[in-house]
């Protein structure tokens, strides 16, 4: 399936010709004209910024040795903006092998020595404008299936939350009395839609995060304060299955700078973290306790200050040939448990939107660690 719409397909190629000799301009400009080419020129490294900024075309054609900016300078604030799309650059140039090698470690695609000879610029330009048409055509694929998946889990959201306050009302005896075995037919109903409408979410913020288009508020959070915030929401769970959740808040916090595990952060989502590991940790453990450490130990100036969570449990473990892609999308344990294969992809998603790193220590029927690193909040 072709994903690229017909009027992208159809469109010209629009190429930008920069150097400061009119008949050099003149010359490429004719030659590219006459295939059928949109032409824009420019005759210094400066108009050639501009215009590349404000209507970025599908190639560039960039002479190397110009007064005051030269062609290496414009590749590489071309390369710099992030915010331009990928264009093809081909260097013309008529300096030695040294010079080239510069050229295309400033980021150019190509390049073309002086005097040009019309069969091998045309060819060239062939060769980068394909590369520029692939580039293009996997980005937009790349786009739509983040709008598709994005789309779909919203709308997903709607009929799902419907389903959990209808079945909510019918548990309640609104609609009238219930007998034991529908009461705990509706139970199953309520809990097999609210684990549909957890994976829905956990879907679409994954998607979120990997689209760029999650906005993240970072104020100072108190990792000790949210932890014991999650411990008591999760505490009923590890229950249910007689754990024991315990909480080690203390360790070194009070003596040491962003003392008591205080971070920058956006509350909701670290929320949201933690959750998650904790949950996980009560989920694949039958017997023993889960450890939840905050740690803020003295180290050297010259290195950033750190807060440490630790989340261990005494659950079923986990391979070491499963730990490598553990945070990989779509990835499960072998356990044979349920799971998304997204929640920790997620988790990692996070954390790396804080600057901080998560790595796991685990061993097949002796349990897990996950060990979050958060940059400290500065000391006020």
């Amino acid at each position: 399936m072709n994903y690229l719409s017909s009027s992208s397909q159809n469109k010209t190629d629009c190429i930008l010709v920069v150097d400061d000799s009119p008949d050099n301009v003149l010359l490429v400009q004719t030659i590219l004209e006459e295939e059928g080419y949109d032409i824009v020129t420019a005759e210094n490294g400066s108009s050639a910024l501009a215009i590349i900024e404000q209507s970025p075309p599908d190639l560039v054609l960039l002479d190397v040795m110009m007064p005051g900016m030269d062609g290496y300078e414009v590749t590489r604030r071309v390369r710099q903006n992030a915010k331009l799309p990928f264009i093809p650059i081909l260097l013309i140039t008529a300096y030695d092998q040294s010079s080239l090698v510069q050229g295309l470690d400033m980021g150019a695609d190509d390049f073309i020595r002086k005097p040009v000879e019309l069969d091998e610029l045309l060819a060239r330009v062939r060769s980068l404008l394909r590369l520029k048409h692939s580039v293009d055509e996997r980005d937009q694929i790349a786009r739509q299936r983040e709008d598709f998946v994005s789309r779909l889990t919203h709308d997903l959201r709607t009929p799902l939350v419907a389903a959990n306050q209808m079945l909510n009302l019918l548990q309640q005896g609104a609609l009238g009395e219930i007998t034991p075995q529908c009461a705990e037919v509706f139970s199953t109903m309520a809990r097999s839609n609210q684990n549909l409408l957890s994976m829905v979410n956990i879907l679409l913020e994954v998607y979120r995060y990997e689209a760029g288009r999650k906005n993240l508020n970072f104020f100072p959070v108190d990792l000790k304060q949210l932890i014991g915030e999650v411990s008591q929401e999760l505490t009923p769970l590890a229950d249910s299955k007689s754990l024991s959740l315990n909480l080690h808040l203390d360790g070194d916090g009070e003596k040491t700078p962003g003392g008591g595990g205080a971070v920058m952060g956006d509350r909701l989502e670290l929320h949201r973290l933690f959750t998650n590991l904790i949950a996980n940790a009560i989920q694949y453990t039958d017997t023993g306790s889960i450890d939840v450490r905050l740690v803020a130990k003295p180290i050297a100036k010259s290195e950033p200050r750190l807060v440490t969570v630790e989340v261990q449990d005494t659950g079923v473990g986990i391979a070491m040939d499963d730990q490598v892609k553990l945070f990989e999308r779509f990835r499960q344990a072998t356990h044979k448990r349920g799971g998304s294969g997204l929640g920790l992809h997620l988790s990692r998603q996070i954390v790396e939107a804080h600057q901080g790193t998560i790595d796991v220590i685990s061993e097949v029927g002796k349990g897990s660690v996950f060990i979050v690193r958060l940059p400290a909040a500065s000391a006020t």
